[in-house]
């Protein structure tokens, strides 16, 4: 009998072995640092070009950033609903998803987080004061249009962040990152065109802030989903009057900027 031919592993098969445990390893511990090449290629014994092979599908996949060049190397990106937004996004691009089915889904979502806020035990302790602090905030900069825009929506991912349940925090945070991109273009176009809402109506939003966390504070979740819901919907006619069949859009670099730029507040 013939003995069998010796059968080589291809190179990309030993790549994904070698970013799946790796992936594993980056997703596993918050404080992960990726060892040198070198080093990888020791830990696993398999070739340089294999551990590149295996840094670039982590790389597409956001994980890691590689640096080229004389000073080369791979730093670690823990996934978070900006960069789970991001993807979103896309995909949501490519299905030619409008800002209005963006807005009403939306709708549906950020205001139950309100209720679950209500419900909380310590809400007084913990949830309402960092909502007052980021209306307060956001108060200072009712005349000045972008800064305004971007500190407000700081009220609305807190409490998202607030929420109990944390797949909600990450889906419903991951939308509400998407739509604050959308808002945050759609503001400084207006700025540039000299038409942003006026310090009346910023100083409307600011006043129905305050009714959501009175209605948190008090341990009413109806009551606060119910004018979440109705400032939420009050907020995005704004941007939808003019924009509402619009595709959503991930892709452009102001897009990606206030991506980046929205990332959930830490409570």
């Amino acid at each position: 009998m013939t003995p069998p031919q010796t059968r080589r592993v291809p190179q990309r098969r030993i790549a994904e072995t070698v970013a799946d445990e790796l992936r594993n390893d980056i997703l596993a511990d918050d404080n992960y640092r990726l060892p040198t090449q070198d080093q990888l290629v020791k830990d696993f014994g398999v070739s340089y070009p294999s551990i590149r092979e295996a840094l670039r599908i982590l790389e597409t996949e956001g994980l890691v950033t590689v640096r080229r060049g004389n000073v080369g190397g791979a730093d670690v990106r823990r996934p978070d609903e900006t960069s789970a937004a991001y993807h979103l996004g896309l995909s949501l691009q490519a299905g030619r998803v409008t800002l209005r089915d963006l807005a009403e889904g939306l709708q549906m979502l950020e205001p139950m987080c309100a209720a679950e806020c209500a419900k909380r035990e310590d809400r007084l302790e913990v949830v309402v004061p960092a909502l007052t602090a980021a209306i307060d905030a956001s108060a200072n900069f009712t005349n000045c249009g972008l800064d305004f825009t971007n500190t407000a929506r700081d009220f609305h991912t807190l409490i998202v962040g607030f929420t109990p349940n944390a797949t909600i925090r990450y889906a419903v945070g991951s939308y509400v990152t998407l739509w604050a991109a959308q808002e945050e273009a759609w503001a400084e176009s207006r700025v540039k065109h000299g038409d942003y809402p006026t310090e009346v109506e910023a100083g409307a939003a600011v006043q129905a802030h305050r009714r959501i966390v009175d209605e948190i504070a008090a341990g009413r979740p109806d009551e606060a989903e119910r004018v979440a819901r109705a400032h939420l919907a009050a907020t995005q006619a704004l941007v939808l009057v003019h924009h509402a069949d619009r595709v959503v859009n991930a892709s452009s670099a102001m897009s990606r900027q206030a991506i980046r730029s929205n990332r959930r507040s830490r409570v």
